[in-house]
């Protein structure tokens, strides 16, 4: 039975302008959905509604499947309607500097108690100066310690009074005092006098001086004891004039932020500590100004997360996941080259941010962030962000730094990557499935339904309206509509990489302005895509261009024993194209089997190995079920330098693997993709489109004949979205499309002889394609037999 051609029909699956039911995209409504990933979005909102511990997400797809920019969409959509987190804020720990307290706030009212704590130690400052330089202060104060003066003043009188008794002078030198020997005269003795005095008298004034040492020690300490009295008393005065003066401005602000507890204990630690130092504040000397700036400092409200402005829960999205962008950092000023720090300085990371929403991170950019991953994971595993000093985490010297409270983390995160980054983090890292519960997987494709072929239409729209481009009409929405189809790589498949799709669309829009027409055409859309082509196919070019001029043996006209076109696929990049390789066999009697050239030459991967081994199995099975193959014979991609992998050129080998046994010719104006089992049967392989194209330029160069074609698996016709070009060729009867089912059908086609079927003797028809094969191997089979028999 002869094999049809597919008709141009089967070759693309067109999409009907008329069908989409408008006439440009402003007749369209606004796109209110996520289009092609119900999937991912079921995870996305689990995921995001889930309280429990370690569910967060991770979002795989691969590059422009929307996974970032839909996701985040979606977050943001559900975010605005959640309630707004409460500030954070930072603040001195008067009992500990080196440890900064975390104080939490509704959103909004940090920033007004940092404007009211700076406004609250201005007022303080002038009221206490006020205060402690008044007439009446000066009073109280002197009143207070003039008691405690007057009896230091006796002390000193009594002492004074029973050294002159005992006929001694008190004196005060820069050292102290001194006990001198006085005449009656009051004068002090000098050493001749002395030195004259008879030895009773010298040691009862010995006696004497020891007397008096010992009094003046005792009333040294008690007036010691009297000034520390007074300073007490001074200090305690001092603090109550204070706290009287400033406890009206501290009820003030208590009075206004009444309920929030953690901010009332620190007002009252601000008063306490404010009236313990209250001296900072009562000097007015413009020399001590910046000392007493330097010192206000610790009164200030560090405010590093501030949701005044923020409607509903935050989603933050950080392209540079470092490790101090993420968990915060406390920063340092250096003086005289001297570091210093203290708890203004601390900085908040993304995930503060994010604290009460959602952090969006790209996976792959946060693993190349050196102690980035690490300090996630700690956060999430803790459920807690403590800001740390990176030195500390590297192991190195580090400054006197802080350790500020932790604060309690209550974010979802969304990591982004693609499905081996997911499958290797899920594989090596033990933390990762016990942090990322949720997996939200994108498709790449979705269903070509009439309503998801409208979505495209409305997705087409949002593009238009997002980035102020001209309409466009239904025959360029269908045109897109078929380019959907065709990077999805089936008729009845659209892509779901909506990145690819929204390049074409603005590059289609450019060109249809450059043409000053209002409107984008089909004719816009083809260029965008015939242009984008054009930039990246040089390679493809430069390969054909060596195929023509006869560097790279092609044949497409004529007939070869041994020698078939096999269609192979070239990826560069984004960009991937089709191009004919001439794939040669060669056979001789012997026992070694089927040589992979390839693979001798280290050049074959393991699929198209395993491709070649399948050809010994179906030999086997066809032509040696009486007798053992006697068969040596060789594979090989004629000028091919590179490796090759894939089995999609298994069928083609084994043609020409049948043609050199059988000595058959094989028509060079034909070419063929597809993989074959044991048994014979065609396999669907990837890339049909750009192969077929491939061999159709290289066929149009040399100049089509009407004969040209390509053999596919039938399994594949759903696959072809072929452009005009070839589709016009087809429908001129200028190049032909097969499809086939098994290896038998693809054989009238390559070499206009009939495959042939076994008869009840096991026997082929003779002249047939299988008969010459088994004759080809029982002549092998007698010259072995005859070899090794001596003959």
């Amino acid at each position: 039975m002869s094999i049809k051609g597919l008709t141009p029909q089967q070759l693309c699956k067109k999409s009907s302008p008329q069908s989409l039911g408008f006439e440009t995209t402003d007749d369209l409504e606004t796109l209110q959905k996520v289009i092609g990933q119900p999937r991912a979005f079921k995870a996305l909102e689990l995921g995001s509604e889930v309280p429990g511990k370690g569910f967060n997400i991770f979002v795989m797809g691969i590059p422009d499947s929307g996974r970032t920019t839909l996701s985040q969409a979606y977050l943001e959509r559900k975010a605005a309607s959640e309630p707004t987190p409460d500030d954070w804020c930072y603040l001195s720990n008067f009992k500990d500097a080196r440890k900064p307290k975390a104080l939490r706030l509704p959103a909004g009212r940090s920033m007004d108690l940092k404007e009211d704590i700076e406004e609250l130690i201005e007022q303080t400052h002038q009221e206490i100066q006020k205060t402690f330089s008044s007439e009446s202060y000066q009073k109280e104060r002197q009143a207070l310690t003039k008691e405690l003066q007057q009896t230091q003043e006796k002390e000193f009188e009594k002492l004074n009074q029973k050294v002159r008794e005992k006929s001694f002078i008190l004196s005060q030198t820069q050292v102290g005092f001194i006990l001198v020997p006085a005449s009656p005269e009051r004068e002090p003795l000098d050493r001749e006098t002395l030195q004259k005095l008879p030895p009773d008298k010298k040691e009862e004034l010995t006696a004497t001086q020891k007397e008096l040492e010992q009094a003046l020690q005792k009333t040294i300490t008690k007036i010691n004891e009297i000034n520390l009295q007074i300073k007490k008393k001074i200090q305690e005065f001092d603090k109550k004039t204070a706290s009287f003066a400033t406890s009206p401005l501290f009820q003030n602000i208590k009075s206004k932020y009444k309920g929030l507890e953690q901010v009332i204990n620190h007002i009252d630690a601000l008063q306490e500590d404010i009236v313990k130092n209250a001296d900072k504040f009562r000097t007015q000397d413009e020399e001590d100004k910046k000392e007493r700036e330097k010192w206000r400092t610790k009164y200030e409200v560090n405010v590093i997360v501030n949701n005044a402005d923020q409607e509903g829960a935050p989603v933050i999205l950080e392209s540079h996941p470092s490790y101090h962008n993420l968990i915060g950092q406390i920063e340092h000023r250096f003086i005289m080259g001297a570091s210093h720090t203290d708890f203004t300085l601390i900085r908040a990371g993304a995930l503060h941010r994010a604290n009460g929403g959602y952090l969006l991170i790209p996976a792959r950019d946060i693993l190349l962030n050196p102690y980035a991953w690490e300090g996630l994971k700690r956060a999430l595993r803790d459920a807690k962000i403590r800001i740390l000093e990176l030195s500390s985490q590297a192991g190195a010297l580090s400054t006197v730094s802080l350790e500020p409270e932790s604060i309690p983390l209550n974010t979802k995160v969304v990591l982004f990557g693609t499905p081996l980054l997911y499958h290797l983090l899920r594989e090596n890292d033990e933390d990762f499935a016990k942090l990322f519960k949720i997996r939200a997987d994108f498709a790449t494709v979705m269903e070509r339904t009439p309503q998801n072929e409208g979505d495209y239409a409305l997705f087409v729209k949002s593009v238009v309206n997002n980035n102020d481009l001209s309409p466009f009409d239904n025959t360029a929405v269908a045109r897109l509509i078929e380019y959907g189809a065709r990077a999805a790589g089936n008729q009845d498949k659209l892509t779901t990489q909506l990145g690819k799709i929204t390049n074409v669309i603005q590059e289609a829009a450019y060109w249809a302005k450059k043409e000053k027409q209002n409107l984008v055409t089909v004719q816009s859309v083809n260029r965008a895509i015939h242009e984008s082509i054009y930039r990246n196919n040089l390679a493809e070019e430069r390969s054909r261009e060596m195929i023509t001029e006869g560097t790279i043996l092609i044949r497409v006209e004529g007939k070869a024993i041994g020698e078939v076109n096999a269609l192979s696929v070239l990826a560069l990049g984004d960009f991937a194209f089709g191009k004919p390789n001439r794939l040669t066999a060669a056979s001789r009697p012997g026992d070694d089997g089927i040589v992979n050239i390839e693979r001798e030459a280290e050049l074959s991967g393991p699929i198209h190995t395993k491709g070649v081994l399948i050809l010994s199995g179906f030999l086997g099975e066809r032509y040696a079920q009486e007798k053992p193959l006697n068969l040596t014979a060789s594979l090989t991609f004629e000028q091919s330098y590179g490796g090759v992998e894939g089995d999609s050129a298994s069928a083609a080998e084994l043609y020409a693997l049948l043609s050199s046994l059988g000595d058959i010719p094989i028509r060079q104006d034909k070419a063929i993709t597809g993989s074959i089992d044991q048994h014979g049967n065609i396999q669907a392989v990837g890339g049909l489109n750009e192969k077929i194209e491939g061999f159709f330029k290289v066929c149009q160069e040399k100049g089509l004949t009407g004969e040209h074609g390509v053999l596919i698996p039938a399994a594949n016709v759903r696959h072809l979205m072929l452009n005009d070009e070839v589709i016009s060729a087809v429908e001129a009867g200028k190049f032909h499309v097969w499809p086939i089912n098994t290896f038998d059908e693809g054989i009238p086609i390559l070499t206009d002889l009939e495959a042939g079927q076994r008869d009840e003797n096991g026997d082929y028809p003779p002249g047939t394609f299988n008969y010459k094969v088994q004759e080809a191997l029982n002549r092998f089979a007698k010259r072995i037999k005859k070899h090794n028999s001596g003959d």
